[in-house]
């Protein structure tokens, strides 16, 4: 069955780091960009990075750009979200999905929930001030 798995939220200060990871499993990996969204209490889901299906570019919304750094490990179908300089902003729930090429060949363009295949459940990040 197809599942991506996201881990790593959790409570954290203002100021300081989280790891997230996406574990994905029955499909393709490396034919799929994978993004990351995040959906803060009240507001629409929104993306906020991007890598390729070929890892090469990547994408970062203005929000988190310097902040947020996206990386992958084909071998074993992991991709990593390391925040950094955390925000109380940045408390959200945090999704990581998957887009089939040609759509995710180099995340050209701003990923909506519908051009998504497949989707976790969400990981959730608390910052505190």
């Amino acid at each position: 069955e197809v599942q991506l798995v996201e881990s790593g939220g959790g409570l954290v200060q203002a100021g300081g780091s989280l790891r997230l990871s996406c574990a994905a499993s029955g499909f393709t990996f490396d034919d799929y960009a994978i993004a990351w969204f995040r959906q803060a209490p009240g507001k629409e889901r929104e993306e906020v990075s991007c890598i390729g299906s070929g890892r090469g570019n990547t994408y970062y919304a203005d929000s988190v750009k310097g902040r947020f750094t996206i990386s992958s490990d084909s071998a074993q179908n992991t991709v990593f979200l390391q925040m950094n300089s955390l925000k109380p902003e940045d408390t959200a729930v945090y999704y990581c999905a998957a887009a089939p090429s040609p759509l995710g060949a180099s995340c050209y363009r701003i990923f909506y929930y519908d051009d998504m295949d497949y989707w976790g459940k969400g990981t959730l990040v608390t910052v505190s001030s």
